[in-house]
């Protein structure tokens, strides 16, 4: 019976698996918001103009970006926790012989939606670095509509 519950356990240990090469996705791409704010910050004093206005354009965006990887990475913290309970439910119901099936369904479910919500900040913050890539159309100095 033991191996029946790790086979039953495999599935969300996959999950945890994706989970943590999320977690480290996101984490790189924070430490290199982090770097970009610091140089941003570096530049605001620095500037005047319109230059001192994009400057301070891209650190709010940057401020979004490192606001929405933050949540992200709690959200799949709180995935991997709801994981670990249920594995940790499935052996337990196995040892202690106590029905524990729809408490384990609702960890794992609840697994899911946190990596879910998860997911769908991480697409905000790649929508927020788009847009802060996306050049100014002063600098594309285009003489009209067929240069677009």
């Amino acid at each position: 019976m033991i191996a029946q519950t790790i086979q039953l356990a495999l599935a969300p240990v996959f999950v945890l698996v994706a989970l943590g090469n999320i977690m480290n996705l996101l984490s790189t791409r924070l430490g290199r918001v982090v770097d970009r704010s610091r140089a941003l910050q570096d530049r605001h004093g620095s500037t005047s103009g319109i230059e001192h206005d994009m400057v301070v354009r891209e650190i709010r965006i940057v401020d979004r970006r490192i606001r929405l990887i933050g949540r992200a990475l709690r959200l799949l913290v709180g995935s991997g926790l709801a994981i670990g309970v249920t594995v940790a439910l499935l052996f337990l119901q196995e040892i202690a012989h106590v029905e524990m099936q729809r408490i384990a369904a609702g960890t794992f479910m609840l697994a899911v939606g946190l990596m879910m919500w998860a997911l769908v900040l991480f697409l905000h913050e790649t929508q927020a670095a788009s847009a802060a890539l996306r050049i100014p159309g002063e600098f594309l100095e285009r003489r009209g509509d067929r240069d677009r």
